[in-house]
Parts: C-alpha cells; sequence; structure tokens
C-alpha cells in the first residue's frame, strides 16, 4: 500500500511500512524512512507507484480548467476527491484525485484551504481582483523581457532611461525597469552600467557623473524659487574707513573686506567687515529655509551652485562702489610690534573702495613687489601700496604668533592647482567637452596669507566674544594635533589645535555657508543687547536647533566635498587626454599592497595607482608611464618606467592628516573659500 502526504507545503508519496492509530512509517523513492502523522496523510492507494503518481498527476492537472473547476465545485466547504468526481467522473481514479489536489493547491485565488484536502470558493470578486492582478503581472512580465531584449540589442527603452540613476544608485527592486536591466544583465553577462552605457543611456562619462550628482544632492533640480530679498531696515551709521576686497573673478558673493586707519601714527586699526544678511534675513523665513536645504555653496570647475539666489546675493554682497551693511570687527595694534591692544564690534555701512582680484594681481603683488623700497603703486590699482605692504607684515606676523601656539610651522609643501573651462558662459554647467586649463599657485602667497589671516582673527575673536556673554555658536574644533585627531564641530568655544586658537566660529561667508549666517545672527544679538545678548540671541544655550544644523551641515560639507574632489578629478584625466600626456613624474605615496604603490603627480592634482615600484620607498620620485583612462571610473593607473631618485620625503603631520584626506576621499568631494579658511583647518 502507497499513501500521499503533505509536508512542508510540497506533496509527496511512499510505500508504507507499518501503521498505527497516529502514524504510519512510510519508505519515499529515495529510500528515505519518514514518520507519517495521521493528520498529514491525504490519500491511500494500491497503484500506480508513488513516482509515476506524482509525475502523472502533475501532467494532467495542468489540463484542470480552473475556471470549469469553479463552476463544478460546491459553494459549500468540500474535499478534493469530490471535486475530482464532479469534473472527471464517479468514480474519479486515484491520478484524477491526485491531479485535483494539486491544482486546487495552486490556484489560492480560486480556492482557499479550509483544512487537510479541503477547500472553499474564494468569493466571485475576489476571483475577479486576483485574475486582473495575474494579468497585469504577465503584461508587465512581458514588459520586462521586452525591455531586456532592447537593452541587450543595444537601445535603452525611455522609462529605463528615465530611471536610470535610481536604477544604479538607489534602486527599487519590485520595479519593471530594476528588473528589466538585471534580466538584461544576466542574459548578456554585462555589468548592468557597461550594458546602460552600451545601450545608450549614459550619453557621455560627464553627463554620467553630472546626472549623478544632481540625483543623489538637487533631486528637485538646482533652480530657486521666486524670492525678495528683505531690505536692511536698521539705521546703520557710516563708517568712515575705504574697504577693500580680495577674491577671485569668478566670486559674485563678496562677504568680506578690510580697511586700514592710522598708519603711520604708532596705532593702527584693521577693519574686517562682514556682509551682513543678518540684519535683514530672519530665523524661519523663507530664504532661512532655502539656506538651511542647501547648507553651502557648491563648488566645480567651472561652475558653482550658490547657496542664495543671485537677486538676494546682490542685495548684501560688498560691491565696489555702494555703502554697504556690514558686521565689523575693527582690531586696533601697536603698529611697530604688532600687539594687539583693543577690539570692537560695529554695525554699519561700509563704502567698499575696490573688489580685488587675486588672480589678476597675483602677478604683480608679489613679496618682493611688497617688501620693495618704492612706493609708486602699480597702474590703476586702488589701494596703496603702503596699505598692502602693512597688510602682508601684519598677516605674516599673525601667522608666526599661531604657530608658536600651534606647535611647529604650517608648511605648504604642495601647490593649489587652478581650473579654467574654455567656455563663453559659466552661467549653465559645463558639457565635459570644453578644454580645460590647470594651473598653479603657490599655497601662502601674499594676498591669499592676508585674507585668510583676517578671517582667523575674526572667527576667533567673535567665538570668544559669545562665549563672554554666554551666547551659544557652531564653532570648529580640534583637541591636538597628534595623527587622527579630527576636526569638530560643535557649540562650545574650544581651541582649535591645527590653526593655533583658543576658539574657532565661521562667521566670515553669510552668504556661501549656513553655519556662518547662524553665527552672524548671533553676533549681531551680541553687538546690540551686550550683557542680555543670551537671552535675545535667536539660538539659545542648548538648543537643539544648533545640533541639527551642525548635524546637517556636516553631512552636506562632506557630500558637496566628494562633489568637488570628484569633478576636478574628471577634468583632470580630460586635461590628461586633450594634452596628450602619457608620461608623469610622481612621487610615492602609500603601498597597497601587492606590488601596487599609490603616487601623487608632482604636475597635476592627481593621485593614482602604480606597479613597478616594488623596490622603493615613501617619497621616492618616479617616472610613470600612464594606462588608459577611463572616465567613468575615473580611474587611470600606470607603470613605472623609471626611478628618478629614492629619497624618503620628510612630510610633517599636517601633510600626513591631508594625505588621509586624500586617500579617503569619496569617488564623487565643500570648495574651501580662499577667503574664509586656512590651509590647516583645511576641510
Amino acid at each position: 500500500m502507497y499513501l500521499i502526504f503533505e509536508e512542508a507545503g510540497k506533496f509527496l508519496a511512499g510505500r508504507v511500512m507499518s501503521e498505527a492509530e497516529a502514524s504510519a512509517q512510510v519508505e519515499l523513492d529515495s529510500g528515505k524512512r519518514v514518520k507519517v502523522k495521521a493528520a498529514q496523510i491525504l490519500l491511500k492507494f494500491d497503484k500506480p507507484a508513488p513516482a509515476a503518481l506524482l509525475s502523472e498527476a502533475a501532467a494532467l492537472g495542468q489540463t484542470i480548467e480552473l475556471e470549469l473547476a469553479y463552476e463544478f465545485a460546491s459553494d459549500a466547504e468540500f474535499g478534493f476527491a469530490d471535486l475530482a468526481q464532479d469534473y472527471f467522473s464517479n468514480p474519479a481514479t486515484t491520478v484524477q484525485q491526485v491531479a485535483t489536489l494539486m491544482r486546487l493547491q495552486e490556484a489560492p485565488h480560486y480556492f482557499r484551504r479550509a483544512g487537510k484536502g479541503r477547500f472553499r470558493k474564494a468569493p466571485a470578486e475576489i476571483v475577479q481582483q486576483a485574475l486582473a492582478a495575474i494579468e497585469r503581472k504577465k503584461q508587465i512580465q512581458a514588459q520586462i523581457e521586452e525591455w531586456a531584449a532592447d537593452l541587450v540589442a543595444g537601445s535603452c527603452p525611455a522609462p529605463i532611461r528615465e530611471q536610470l540613476y535610481k536604477i544604479l544608485f538607489r534602486p527599487d527592486k519590485n520595479t519593471a525597469e530594476y528588473k528589466a536591466v538585471v534580466e538584461a544583465s544576466k542574459g548578456s553577462q554585462m555589468a548592468p552600467l557597461d550594458l546602460l552605457k552600451k545601450a545608450g543611456a549614459i550619453a557621455s562619462p560627464w553627463d554620467f557623473h553630472w546626472q549623478r550628482f544632481l540625483f543623489d544632492l538637487f533631486p528637485k533640480g538646482t533652480g530657486f524659487a521666486a524670492l525678495q530679498a528683505p531690505a536692511i531696515i536698521d539705521a546703520l551709521p557710516l563708517s568712515p574707513v575705504q574697504a577693500f576686497s580680495i577674491d577671485d573673478s569668478h566670486t559674485t558673493e563678496i562677504d568680506d573686506a578690510l580697511s586700514l586707519q592710522g598708519l603711520g601714527t604708532g596705532t593702527v586699526t584693521v577693519g574686517i567687515h562682514i556682509a551682513a544678511p543678518g540684519l535683514a534675513l530672519k530665523p524661519g523665513s523663507a530664504i532661512d529655509l532655502l539656506c538651511r536645504s542647501r547648507l553651502s555653496t557648491v563648488y566645480m570647475p567651472g561652475y558653482k551652485i550658490t547657496m542664495l539666489p543671485d537677486s538676494v546675493v546682490q542685495a548684501y554682497t560688498l560691491t565696489e562702489g555702494r555703502a554697504c551693511p556690514a558686521v565689523s570687527l575693527y582690531v586696533n595694534f601697536n603698529e611697530d610690534s604688532l600687539e594687539l591692544q583693543s577690539t570692537v564690534t560695529r554695525l554699519e555701512r561700509v563704502h567698499i573702495l575696490a573688489n580685488l582680484r587675486h588672480d589678476q594681481l597675483d602677478q604683480t603683488i608679489t613679496q618682493e613687489w611688497l617688501e620693495a623700497a618704492a612706493t609708486s603703486a602699480p597702474s590703476g590699482l586702488p589701494v596703496e601700496r603702503e596699505t598692502l605692504a602693512f597688510f602682508w607684515r601684519w598677516a605674516q606676523t599673525l601667522k608666526s604668533r599661531r604657530e608658536v601656539v600651534r606647535g611647529k610651522p604650517e608648511t605648504f609643501n604642495r601647490p593649489d592647482y587652478s581650473f579654467k573651462l574654455d567656455r563663453a558662459s559659466s552661467d549653465k554647467p559645463p558639457t565635459g567637452e570644453e578644454t580645460v586649463l590647470i594651473g598653479t599657485r603657490k599655497r601662502g602667497a601674499p594676498l591669499d596669507l592676508m585674507v585668510a589671516e583676517a578671517m582667523i582673527l575674526a572667527n576667533s575673536t567673535w567665538g570668544q566674544w559669545m562665549a563672554s556673554f554666554g551666547v551659544p555658536g557652531i564653532y570648529r574644533s580640534q583637541a591636538s594635533l597628534a595623527p587622527g585627531v579630527k576636526v569638530r564641530m560643535g557649540t562650545k568655544a574650544l581651541p582649535h589645535a591645527g590653526i593655533g586658537v583658543p576658539s574657532y566660529a565661521w562667521s566670515t561667508s553669510p552668504l556661501r555657508r549656513y553655519t556662518d549666517l547662524v553665527n552672524q545672527w548671533q553676533i549681531i544679538a551680541c553687538a546690540q543687547h551686550g550683557a542680555t545678548a543670551a537671552l535675545a540671541a535667536p539660538f539659545k544655550p542648548k538648543d537643539a536647533e544648533l545640533f541639527s544644523i551642525i548635524s546637517g551641515f556636516d553631512a552636506a560639507y562632506s557630500a558637496y566635498s566628494s562633489v568637488q574632489s570628484s569633478m576636478e578629478r574628471y577634468w583632470t584625466l580630460r586635461h590628461v587626454q586633450q594634452q596628450g600626456i602619457t608620461e608623469l613624474e610622481a612621487s610615492l605615496v602609500k603601498e597597497m599592497g601587492a606590488g601596487t604603490w599609490l603616487v601623487r603627480a608632482d604636475s597635476l592634482p592627481l593621485m593614482f595607482t602604480v606597479m613597478g615600484a616594488q623596490a622603493l620607498a615613501r617619497g621616492a620620485r618616479v617616472r610613470v608611464q600612464l594606462g588608459n583612462i577611463d572616465l567613468m571610473a575615473l580611474d587611470v593607473k600606470g607603470t613605472v618606467t623609471a626611478h628618478l631618485d629614492a629619497c624618503v620625503k620628510t612630510e610633517d603631520e599636517g601633510d600626513e592628516a591631508e594625505e588621509e584626506e586624500d586617500l579617503n576621499a569619496g569617488p564623487l568631494t565643500i570648495a574651501v573659500d580662499l577667503n574664509d579658511s586656512t590651509q590647516s583647518d583645511g576641510a
């Protein structure tokens, strides 16, 4: 005797070895013996053999028309044998009964299980809904197969093209578009990215990187809604100073300017003047919400995405020829010793004499020119040479004093690189095909250092000033210069070892960074209310909003930095292609294992891996033959062809930390504003 039973949703059949009231010992065709409870047994039979029964029943079951079976079935609960007798004949054969059982089991949209071998008809409306769903599923599967075939054939269907970056980087694995790409990838044995590229879904490597950036960070686009910049209604006094700014030629958000009074009197007053959008913009306003959503201007070669629309920027930027509202820090120094004597903060209007552009003047305003005996200024320069010469001496002094606190000098062993795209306008994003020119600019150049030291002084002074009133701000701090100790953001005025100052609160770029705008609101409260500023400031101590802003800014800062690094790497590789560069001289940076070294090019902002440097040590210089450039992966590899020297270059800890940042940069890296950062604080 044989029996058929159900186990884990499957039907099994075997020969009965022994049987008791509650169970039976059954031998399967495989030879395995199992104990089957009486509640599991569905049917006992003498023939055919179990294997033949299951095979014949499976084939016969597929011939049972479910619609007809549904009509034959009783409206009350019924057993599979009952339906088999109605559908086939009376009596139904064992094969017919098992075929009916299998067919009922696999059609839950028609028949609901009601117990061991028993079923109920599903309500007619449920059946119709289920059939409609099955039909939709068939149509979707047919669409998936059609799309997959198109992809394999080298054509990308429009729905997949529209969902391209979602499919690649944030997929919903239940969508037909995603399933079609997976099916085509398996069928063609190609990686999804290669498959989509071959099918024409990706217009170009540049378009791939640009669209991915927009998908990740600007899914709603980079445009602005129509916003009206509110006017500054405060009655601000006019300062007697004539201030000047120093930026590059592409800067429209001119946040800061400098002035000098008292030269030749023994006591000089350095003025640091910061654009004052905080006097007009209020927390919670529409423009504030926009700033908080973007958090910073995003920089990349040849293009930038500003935190604020240009109409708002132009209302508060420090444009030459205007008396602009500003938050001004005046610092008195002994003219000879440059010892700091006193500071005062004022809300006022400042006349901007000139907007100097360092990329146009760096070759003229050099250290040699500033320290020369001649007193004549270059033709057309609106700022007196004596003023610039003082700021140069002053900046070097402030830097050397910070280095004493820092414990070692700041060293700039590598140049800064500038990218210029040959195109008529930078109002729109690049196409990726422009000719790119890469230039160098020595770090710590005079105009650079003047602005950097002025901003460090302002950020440090205002940070301590807010703390003295018990007003919280957003600070950057670093506990020490020990390897692995990173710069952190918080609400307390803690020391910044990397810069060598007792506190550091970003406050000098309120048109470009949201943290600076937040700090400006707090500084304005201190200037207006003095001892009661803690009660009047928009953000109070331990304010959860401040911590939320810090968290959001940290994430955005990192993401925007990845964007800049990625775009710079793209344009560097394009430069290599355009210039036909096949060899580079480079220095070994880090051994990666398996005979591979990471190297840094001597003349380009490029790090890549090479083979053939096994016998050398870190810092050795080599000549490298470049391999193929992959603009999609932003990758190039090389082979060492000559050892130029084998000397190990000595780096200070600051450089090592910077190298770690280079090595850990994401595949896609916030630009450091020239006017509001130091090389030490870096990122």
